[in-house]
């Protein structure tokens, strides 16, 4: 399955590894991993997480305090945003 980021979601995806890379060697590479898995696991079933709203659902990172905010378009994924839990929870509304 195809899987398309919007500018602005990919701009927090590269942000936020460079922000961890920053803090600890190695990590923002360990958060590129997670994003991948979390990536890989939506595109396996996107329609498993959990709906944010009618037709966005966010997926959780599992070690870090992440979601990926996407929309299930039946044969791409686009991604909304990548999001920080733990700020502005619903920023990202604006986009959909």
């Amino acid at each position: 399955m195809k899987i398309r980021f919007l500018d602005i979601a990919q701009s927090e995806l590269d942000d936020a590894i460079v922000y961890y890379n920053y803090e600890s060697l190695g990590l923002g590479d360990e958060f590129l991993t997670e994003m991948l898995s979390a990536l890989n696991r939506i595109a396996q079933f996107p329609k498993a997480w959990h709906s944010s709203s009618k037709r966005t659902r966010r997926c959780q990172t599992r070690r870090f305090p992440y979601g990926v905010i996407y929309q299930y378009r039946g044969d791409e994924i686009l991604v909304v945003a990548v999001a920080n839990l733990h700020r502005k929870p619903e920023y990202w509304g604006n986009r959909i």
